[in-house]
């Protein structure tokens, strides 16, 4: 499946890792894994694994099961790793068996049928939590080998994929059922290992449009809906219908392209930062309780922002600073995404126009680039090189600062033509070390430098809501969208779907 927070919103219901998310702290806590064990100063862990798992196709969970995932994450070759961005392993791990010397994995090992040992080549302070990332979650060895799982020989949604992919075998309490054009179908796993819950089948349907959303969940036709918007927020509650935020935990920001002229220039993107006016972008345009952004870290990692510059809305520094640039009104490609809703980013487009009104006011020269979601936005923004500004987001999918600031900016990326190698180094550093306040220093300093270089501009951190029917009693929210639809309950099990 694909590496991204929507297809992790239906993987989850099937796949599952080693370890999970508490619901109520979103702090690391047991799944596949019963329980685990530091080794070796932080450099090799010992899980024991529940002995009561099977996977959807009636193969057994085990070590054997375990190892034979980790190595494949490990060896897949470049052909099925040559995505747009980086996949989940080489985001935690850095890198693969083909450069052994940067990779931080080092092996797997049973040490009995339900014990296993993962050795790392250094000590990584995150690697409990990555764990919970869907990313890691498991699928049997029978299928990958059976359906070619490292071989990208289709395309969905303009996503190379594999025939694996298009049918996962996971352990989760839902088990795949059919996957069309928009539409996914699941269904209870009559073996699962866990509670079995209320929901019996599962269907997830795209609905793009956010008036179209609402309009499928006021007649019946759905059970709830995700990324509410402003303007649908007061149809929903004069609707009677539930409305449920999440704690923010992911980031909305302005990229720029180094490699575009003129933007090489530390002062042409100070001058950016200067120009936005964060405060009155968020207003009106994201629900209540999102916060500009002055740093890439959520508050809930508690990562101190007071040494980071936080460019505050300066127009006539923003203008001075252009001018000291040399910049000489040329145009500006400005890329951003139609037809899609984010946690980061509910309605792109009025996001755009607002920022896009900012930016010319301090004397930028705009050529907007719409470009549809689906047929391209993410690889334009990698490759495109007339890209000059782009606006995207990152969701956390685990509770550490390296989720947010090693995956966006942890290495070179054609995302923002960025080379920094102390920061890298910095960043490398600080996810070796303890929890405590050497760490959380080390992730301020890191902050503050990323402030100073200014390949990106921090906006905001989102607030995201969904919308449930009546019947819909309770709703696992979750910040990091841990969100598998066993624990919800219903006021009426008939019918037995929940879109």
């Amino acid at each position: 499946m694909v590496s991204d927070t929507e297809s992790y919103r239906v993987t989850q219901q099937m796949l599952q890792g080693l370890v999970g998310v508490d619901p109520l702290t979103s702090e690391p806590a047991p799944l596949l894994a019963s329980s685990w064990e530091e080794r070796d100063e932080g450099r090799a862990y010992a899980f024991e694994l529940r002995d009561d798992v099977i996977f959807h196709d009636g193969e057994p969970f085990n070590a054997e099961a375990v190892c034979a995932n980790f190595e494949r994450w490990y060896t897949t070759p470049r052909a099925a790793r040559a995505t747009t961005t980086a996949l989940p392993f080489e985001n935690v791990f850095k890198a693969y068996s083909d450069e052994p010397e940067v990779s931080l994995y080092s092996s797997c090992q049973p040490l009995g049928q339900f014990e296993v040992l993962i050795s790392l080549d250094s000590r990584m302070t995150g690697f409990i939590p990555a764990l919970a990332s869907p990313g890691f979650a498991m699928s049997s060895p029978k299928a990958l080998t059976e359906l070619a799982a490292n071989e990208l020989t289709g395309i969905r949604e303009g996503t190379r994929i594999s025939e694996y992919g298009r049918n996962p075998v996971g352990t989760g309490p839902f088990r795949f059922t059919s996957w069309e054009e928009g539409r996914v179908e699941l269904s209870f796993f009559e073996e699962y290992w866990g509670e079995p819950g209320e929901v019996r089948d599962v269907v997830f349907t795209t609905i793009a449009h956010p008036d179209a959303r609402l309009r499928a969940l006021t007649t019946g036709r759905i059970d709830g809906y995700d990324f509410v918007t402003v303007e649908n927020a007061a149809e929903v509650a004069r609707a009677g219908l539930q409305f449920l935020q999440r704690d923010p935990y992911s980031v909305l920001y302005l990229g720029m392209n180094q490699d575009f002229p003129g933007i090489d220039d530390i002062k042409f993107r100070q001058a950016v930062a200067y120009a936005v006016d964060k405060p009155e972008l968020i207003s009106g345009r994201f629900l209540e309780g999102t916060k500009p952004a002055r740093l890439f870290l959520p508050e809930k990692l508690g990562i101190s922002g007071e040494t980071v510059e936080a460019y505050g809305h300066n127009l006539e520094r923003a203008k001075e600073l252009l001018a000291e640039s040399g910049y000489d009104g040329a145009e500006l490609p400005f890329y951003y995404p139609l037809d899609i809703s984010r946690p980061y980013l509910p309605a792109p487009e009025k996001t755009y126009a607002e920022l896009s009104r900012q930016l010319t006011a301090a004397g930028l020269n705009l050529k907007p680039m719409p470009t549809e979601w689906n047929e391209g936005y993410v690889d334009a923004i990698m490759n495109e090189e007339t890209r000059a500004f782009h606006l995207l987001g990152w969701s956390g999918s685990y509770q550490d600062p390296d989720n947010f600031v090693g995956a966006i900016f942890g290495s070179y990326s054609n995302e923002f033509a960025f080379e920094d190698n102390q920061l890298f180094s910095k960043i490398n550093r600080a996810r070796t070390l303890p929890n405590g306040d050497e760490r959380r220093e080390a992730y301020a300093d890191i902050s503050s430098q990323i402030a100073a270089r200014v390949p990106a501009v921090p906006l905001a951190f989102p607030i995201s809501a969904l919308a449930m029917a009546p019947r819909v009693v309770s709703y696992p929210v979750s910040p990091v969208m841990n969100e598998v639809f066993n624990r919800i309950d219903l006021a009426d099990v008939q019918p037995e779907t929940m879109p």
